[in-house]
């Protein structure tokens, strides 16, 4: 089983990624954004709740990610592996997803950051917004928060990754396919 975490600030190409990966090694990609997007809109609690947060830019808080993530793993219980993608984002997110994939007698194999300049990922977010209509992606002031916000929270998972030896790095600049192919060799050791 292949259980990957796909880290890198909003604009990275995670989702665009994990499209990939998870045809080429038959694993189940969960998309936070996606979990919210759906919670969202069939008007859950837990997606008005995230819905509020994202539309100031500010990540959802740890609970209310857990719980949709759980969730979603335990709807796919034959899986050959899962791409967590915008997940782990804190210490705290990654300390639960190790409890409770734990539970289920799995654990995450390796860890990924697509790394890019937070000038590239605006370009790509802005335009992104253009067609997306998500609020948090139209706005310059909204995104620089959300690096700043990954800076914060979500860059300290790269030690607690490397602890595990489990941190990777990508470079996140280049075609698709030339991104995919740096991930590719790396998984393909794994």
């Amino acid at each position: 089983m292949i259980n990957l975490v796909l880290f890198g600030k909003p604009g990275a190409g995670k989702g665009t990624q994990a499209s990939f990966l998870k045809d080429q090694y038959n694993l189940v990609h969960i998309s936070t954004g996606d979990l919210f997007r759906n919670n969202i809109k069939n008007e859950t609690a837990l997606g008005l709740l995230a819905k509020s947060y994202m539309d100031q830019g500010d990540l959802v808080p740890d609970q209310v990610t857990i719980d949709m993530l759980e969730a979603e793993v335990d709807q796919n219980p034959q899986s050959k592996g899962f791409i967590f993608d915008g997940f782990p984002r804190t210490e705290a997110q990654a300390g639960a997803l190790d409890a409770f994939l734990k539970t289920k007698q799995m654990e995450i194999s390796a860890t990924i950051a697509l790394e890019a300049a937070d000038d590239i990922l605006v370009e790509r977010l802005l335009e992104r917004g253009k067609s997306s209509g998500r609020t948090d992606d139209q706005d310059e002031s909204k995104i620089r928060n959300r690096f700043e916000e990954y800076n914060q929270k979500t860059a300290p998972l790269r030690d607690y990754y490397t602890q595990q030896d489990k941190f990777h790095s990508i470079n996140g600049i280049g075609t698709i396919e030339e991104i995919t192919n740096r991930l590719t060799q790396l998984i393909n050791t794994l």
